[in-house]
């Protein structure tokens, strides 16, 4: 659970509206229909803006779906993976301090303004993405409907397909499969990918974070994101601090 937010900071920050597609279902950003590779040599379908606002997104056309292609690379396992704690800040409606274990030798980026952090395999093909930063607003599982309404919408070359959802008392979770679309990975590479939207101790999200990589690290991806949630703390101070 979220420890340490500043909730004095958030009493005066406004409603963030999200730029673009959005931050669908979550607070904030995540990497959508980014290109790809992106910030940090990688992409996930998640949207790159910040908010707690609701998108409005309007159906993609329909095109015909491509055949997926499988990255046949050994699978990441949890055994291979040793964290340490990284400390970083991130911008958007507030600046928020996080801090939360990562993997070791996974490498650290961000976009320009620094609305993530994202931590990145030394192959290019796991990540884990990290948000704060946006208005505290709403619970873990009302920012997962809202974006497993969005992901819906993806491009019928996306493949989208939901695998579970799940809400616990202090986050929601879902998991599904996806591919770029063409223009990002003209191969159809499958991409396996967790969303979880943690909360703080007033119940409501206050870090949306996603581990992606392939469908055959999913054990490894879970470890990550279990780190990484069992760890996480964001503290808030005013952009101009």
């Amino acid at each position: 659970m979220v420890r340490n937010v500043s909730r004095r900071a958030l009493l005066g920050a406004g409603l963030l509206t999200l730029a673009g597609v959005g931050g669908a279902g979550g607070y904030g950003a995540g990497l959508f229909l980014t290109a790809e590779p992106s910030q940090a040599g990688t992409a996930a379908p998640l949207p790159m803006g910040s908010g707690g606002a609701s998108p409005s997104p309007t159906a993609s056309p329909t095109p015909t779906p491509r055949k997926v292609t499988y990255d046949n690379s050994p699978a990441l396992k949890p055994a291979d993976l040793s964290y340490r704690s990284q400390t970083f800040d991130v911008r958007a409606v507030l600046k928020s301090r996080i801090t939360v274990r990562v993997p070791d030798g996974w490498g650290f980026t961000q976009p320009d303004p620094p609305t993530i952090g994202r931590f990145t395999d030394p192959t290019g093909k796991r990540w884990l993405r990290v948000e704060g930063g946006f208005t505290i607003k709403r619970p873990p599982a009302a920012s997962m409907e809202i974006r497993l309404a969005q992901l819906k919408r993806l491009s019928a070359n996306q493949m989208f397909q939901l695998l579970s959802q799940r809400v616990d008392k202090d986050y929601a979770t879902i998991a599904y499969t996806y591919v770029p679309p063409p223009e990002q990975s003209p191969d159809a590479v499958l991409r396996y990918v967790i969303v979880r939207w943690v909360a703080n101790d007033s119940g409501n999200c206050a870090i949306e974070m996603g581990s992606t990589g392939l469908p055959q690290d999913q054990d490894a991806l879970m470890d990550v994101l279990e780190h990484a949630t069992r760890s996480i703390q964001r503290k808030d101070t005013p952009l101009n601090s």
